[in-house]
């Protein structure tokens, strides 16, 4: 088993070595990073094999310019201290060219970029090695012209290994039935972990019924609320010391329960040394019920061993689909001008709900507006994220003075929420009854749309859009105002949900076999950064693109 430790390790920590004494005032000063510290399993592993800890090297500027600094770089780690403790080998995928020789690794480079990575070394305790042993790994730099602050990371044989139980849960749901949710946990390392942090992310739909003093719950006062986040986080701390070999269980309820809204949901669940956890990108605050979450020893045989040693294994994800529908309804436009005026449309749809629908696995959009402009108008200003196309739908690359436009919205579309889209017109030529259209729906290829399978009700998912008619279209019902999206990034392409009414959950992760200990297997699932590294929240209409992170190779 190879286990990857990246440059924000396990707590999140950058070792950051002392400050070298500067060869000119004006010459580049580069910071070597590494993690902090970490730990490995003793020896010989724990199915008697080595298990190794890859530790990643990188070099950050401390210039404010893009410009890379030119000149030949040469990196050296002295592995002298670590003989007998840990063995060190050089995998032979490398970002520089590296060797290892004796007992010291060298590193030559042309050129540093800021976050430049220079070196991984795989780790492993070595046999004969020492529980609770401590040594230092430490890389300097060296280049004409250029100053580098060392890197230290404390490599430690043994530590604490905290290892969340996969719990059993119903994944098909309806809008408000609940669920208990079980949370077993042990500590499979070689110390024992003093308080630990227990954090549960779930989505805009999927809620917790209890309230704990001893639990902290995120709130989002924004004005986008609740499509801005998608997610919420709950930390409950607990003082329990956790020797080796204990597993814990909550003593206490805890409740799952879908939202009317609820559609596509997901859960992360999660357990870290107390202080050590990631850190939530969201306001959390404390309700006083005068009611505290407990944990409780599960009686159960010491568990096989297994700073954290396999952060990997701390907390699972679940997904549930929930039977709902989302009714998106596009809304009519009417406008009056005269020839040579020009006059403004807010052109879109609402969803009437019940459920939101958000596509938090792909980041892909949730649905489009495909707009048709009436004759003898001229688009004067296009909303910034509308792309125009031909009369057929095909590309067009003048976005101005276009005769139809697509429209997309985020990966989330809120219940009742409204999405207009700002157009300015001129019209060109009065012309009686001047009837274009607005159609709200997925992407259909090669170009248009076509209505969602878990919208019930096709037949309002177009509307028309006139200029000098005779009547006047109502308006439509007043709901949330979603002024057009912002710019997203999918950065882990998935199986896009929500292609039926009753949407299929991915498949959850770890193998469910129980080991002696009596805590089941975990096997790797999501990173070691929880809800606040994993949750990407970028400013505004932006919401949590990440669903779920594999542990797959590198972190």
């Amino acid at each position: 088993m190879r286990k990857h430790i990246s440059l924000l390790a396990a707590a999140g920590l950058v070792a950051v070595g002392l400050a070298a004494t500067p060869a000119n005032a004006a010459d580049p000063v580069f910071t070597l990073t590494s993690p902090a510290e970490i730990g490995l399993f003793p020896h010989p592993g724990q199915k008697g094999k080595p298990q190794t800890s890859t530790v990643d090297f990188r070099v950050e500027s401390e210039s404010e310019t893009d410009e890379p600094f030119d000149n030949p770089s040469t990196y050296t780690i002295d592995l002298s201290a670590l003989k007998g403790i840990v063995d060190v080998t050089l995998p032979k995928e490398q970002f520089t060219d590296c060797t290892l020789v004796a007992t010291t690794v060298t590193c030559k480079d042309w050129g540093i970029w800021h976050g430049t990575p220079v070196v991984s070394l795989d780790l492993a305790a070595a046999k004969g090695s020492k529980l609770g042993t401590v040594v230092d790994l430490t890389m300097t730099g060296s280049a004409q012209g250029a100053t580098f602050k060392p890197a230290t990371t404390k490599v430690k044989v043994g530590g604490p290994d905290l290892v969340m139980e996969k719990a059993k849960l119903k994944a098909k749901l309806t809008p408000g039935e609940t669920q208990p949710l079980p949370i077993v946990f042990g500590n499979t390392g070689t110390e024992s972990v003093k308080g630990v942090a227990l954090e549960l992310g779930t989505t805009h739909g999927m809620g917790l019924v209890e309230q704990y003093d001893n639990c902290a719950y995120s709130e989002d006062d924004s004005e986008s609320q609740p499509w801005s986040v998608g997610w919420g986080t709950t930390v409950c701390t607990f003082d329990n010391e956790v020797k080796p070999g204990e597993v814990y269980e909550i003593a206490g309820a805890l409740t799952l329960k879908a939202a009317p809204h609820a559609f596509i949901e997901g859960l992360i669940y999660g357990v870290h040394e107390a202080g050590s956890q990631p850190q939530s990108t969201q306001k959390l605050s404390t309700h006083r019920t005068g009611k505290k979450l407990g944990l409780k020893v599960r009686t159960a045989k010491a568990a096989p061993r297994t700073v954290d040693l396999d952060p990997w294994n701390n907390q699972h994800d679940f997904d549930f689909s929930v039977k709902n529908t989302a009714d998106l309804v596009a809304a009519p436009t009417s406008l009056k001008g005269k020839a040579g005026e020009t006059v403004k449309a807010d052109l879109g749809f609402r969803n009437e709900g019940p459920a939101w629908v958000a596509y938090l696995r792909s980041g892909e959009d949730v649905a489009m507006a495909d707009i048709v402009i009436p004759a003898g108008a001229k688009v004067t200003k296009v909303p910034e994220f509308c792309r125009a196309a031909t009369a057929k739908g095909d590309y067009r690359e003048q976005q101005l003075g276009a005769p139809r436009y697509f429209c997309p919205t985020l990966h989330v579309i809120g219940e009742k929420e409204k999405f207009d889209f700002p157009f300015e017109l001129k019209i060109e030529k009065v012309i009686a009854d001047a009837t274009g259209s607005v159609t709200v729906g997925g992407w259909a290829a090669p170009s248009g749309t076509k209505p969602a399978s878990w919208d019930p009700n096709h037949a309002n998912n177009k509307a028309a859009f006139v200029i000098n008619g005779k009547d006047i279209v109502p308006a439509p019902t007043t709901a949330p105002t979603t002024p057009g999206p912002k710019p997203t990034a999918s950065t882990s392409p998935s199986a896009t949900p929500g292609t039926s009414t009753t949407p299929s959950p991915g498949a959850s992760t770890g193998n469910g076999k129980t080991p002696s200990g009596g805590l089941a297997e975990t096997g790797s699932t999501a990173g070691p950064v929880l809800i606040a590294g994993a949750a990407l929240v970028a400013a505004g209409a932006a919401v949590f693109l990440v669903f779920r992170r594999r542990a797959t190779g590198r972190a």
